[in-house]
């Protein structure tokens, strides 16, 4: 068994395995294990998808039990018992606690893409209109309708076709912090002569994932809800990599109060990694037609199970999300501490959802593989790849926190003194 068999029979479309070009056996916790028995530390647990860790022994036992029983693992959309008890669960401890007991739950297909797709045709059906404001930097996925609202050009290209009925607007900070873009928002949509409609919808990350971890404020986004509800538009909030405590709340919208009139949910929301995608609706806009928005895998009880468990175990109190907040301060404090002793570092975005940032392109990835050679999985994303991003298991003890960090440290320095003698040699 072998990398090469991989290479030479999968698609060139793969990505992760280029940066991270080991085989990889078993993982458990905040660690994966290649084939021979070596250790690394995973700060990319699943692109966020596995917020409680590797193989997390309360959803396994959790699945075991569901699989033993000779549980239904594929159910369409038909009532089962999984889906019922993930439900509850749901509603009674996340939604409700929340504010958001009005919101009607929208299985869609298994990815986060499809959520936004599910967003999109329901806020063009609600309103009638046709045109979505997306955001710079923003990211939403690759179907067609996602990637017209993704900002990123190399993705968009391979569409192969035009990506319409979108309009491109500045995130919060994207002309520096003196310019209001809200209030350039507003000019275009109130000008009868700037060429804008009010859209059938605004769509937002809160923390842009991909983006540089560019983070909207909470007064931003009550400005962005205000003018959505004005114009007759719906707000559509994409939680899909921010949601199920990676900022430091379940959902990362919640510090500013607002309700957004859609929610996309995915990756973390299954617990284990099992593929589960969900669209939360503001009751007065859930207008669809039977089978109007379906597909195959909408009955995912595998994840139903793990999700439920993951919810009854970590979500009934406070303590986890506070064992969060603390991790994420030991782990911004780290950054922090890099960024104060090299040149054209800053760090960035918020809750477990951190990052360098590094004016020089080309750094953070060579930060990023020298991580990897020392035993951290750490990606890169943003413009030209210059941010350095940290999405450990939100239960990654402090421990091992304080080791990634140490490691990051170390790769900082040495890829400072490469850039220093490149320089040099010019």
């Amino acid at each position: 068994m072998s990398i090469e068999v991989i290479e030479r029979h999968e698609s060139q479309v793969r990505t992760y395995c280029r940066h991270f070009p080991a085989l990889f056996k078993r993982a458990e916790g905040s660690h994966v294990f290649d084939s021979q028995g070596r250790r690394y530390l995973d700060f990319l647990a699943g692109a966020g998808s596995l917020n409680y860790g590797h193989n997390n022994p309360y959803l396994r036992e959790a699945l075991i039990g569901h699989l033993n029983e000779n549980g239904i693992c594929q159910s369409l959309d038909l009532y089962t018992t999984a889906k019922a008890d993930f439900m509850e669960a749901f509603f009674d401890h996340i939604l409700a606690p929340r504010n958001l007991a009005d919101y009607r739950l929208q299985f869609v297909g298994p990815t986060g893409t499809n959520a936004v797709e599910a967003a999109f045709k329901l806020a063009r059906k609600v309103t009638g209109r046709h045109q979505i404001v997306a955001f710079t930097r923003g990211f939403h996925g690759v179907s067609l309708g996602a990637l017209a609202a993704s900002a990123e050009n190399g993705k968009r290209r391979a569409a192969g076709q035009p990506l319409n009925n979108v309009l491109r607007a500045p995130f919060e900070g994207y002309f520096g912090q003196k310019v209001d873009t809200i209030a350039i928002i507003e000019k275009f949509l109130d000008d009868p002569n700037s060429g804008w409609e009010a859209p059938a919808a605004f769509v937002v990350e809160v923390v842009q994932g991909e983006g540089g971890l560019e983070t909207a404020s909470p007064g931003w986004l009550q400005r962005l809800a205000a003018l959505a509800s004005r114009l007759g538009s719906l707000l559509i909030i994409d939680e899909i990599q921010t949601g199920c405590g990676r900022t430091g709340d379940f959902f990362a919208f919640e510090a500013s109060g607002i309700k957004p009139d859609l929610i996309c949910v995915s990756k973390s929301i299954s617990g284990f990694g099992l593929p589960m995608s969900l669209l939360l609706i503001r009751s007065e806009h859930d207008q669809w037609a039977p089978g109007e928005h379906n597909g195959t895998f909408r009955g995912s009880n595998l994840s139903f199970v793990t999700a439920t468990a993951a919810i009854r175990h970590y979500w009934l109190t406070g303590d986890f999300i506070g064992e969060v907040r603390a991790n994420a301060v030991i782990v911004r404090s780290g950054l922090n501490e890099i960024a104060s002793r090299h040149r054209g570092v800053s760090v960035v975005g918020r809750g477990m959802m951190l990052g360098l940032r590094f004016s020089t392109e080309g750094r953070a990835d060579a930060v990023s593989r020298a991580c990897f050679e020392q035993g951290l999985i750490v990606e890169t994303c943003g413009p030209h790849g210059n941010t350095l991003k940290l999405l450990p298991p939100l239960t990654t003890p402090e421990a091992l926190l304080e080791e990634g960090i140490e490691i990051i440290a170390r790769c900082t320095a040495l890829s400072e003194s490469r850039t220093e003698l490149l320089a040099g040699a010019a």
